[in-house]
């Protein structure tokens, strides 16, 4: 991780096996995104929503070999619930 990347707020433990200090969360998208998808808690979905926006989720969702039918089906249906704000649509999603 260089000093200027920026750096999602995210519990470490999702991505144990990794060395927290190398992660490129940019080239480690789907990985993190999954994660928090499977284990991530509210403040972590808002924070994966800033970091990466709510259509690179929904894509890495949809394209996913990893996640069940569950947390597929899931996405999108907490994403459109109200909790999650997305600030490059400047506003809840769907707007």
């Amino acid at each position: 991780m260089t000093a200027k990347q920026q750096v999602p707020s995210i519990r470490r433990h999702l991505l144990w096996e990794y060395n927290w200090d190398d992660i490129d969360f940019s080239r480690l998208a789907t990985v993190v995104i999954e994660r928090v998808i499977e284990r991530g808690n509210a403040d972590e979905w808002q924070e994966i929503v800033n970091f990466y926006g709510i259509d690179k989720i929904l894509a890495v969702a949809n394209k996913s070999t990893r996640l069940d039918k569950k947390h597929k089906k899931f996405t999108p249906l907490y994403l459109q619930s109200g909790f999650i704000h997305d600030p490059q649509r400047s506003g809840h999603y769907p707007s």
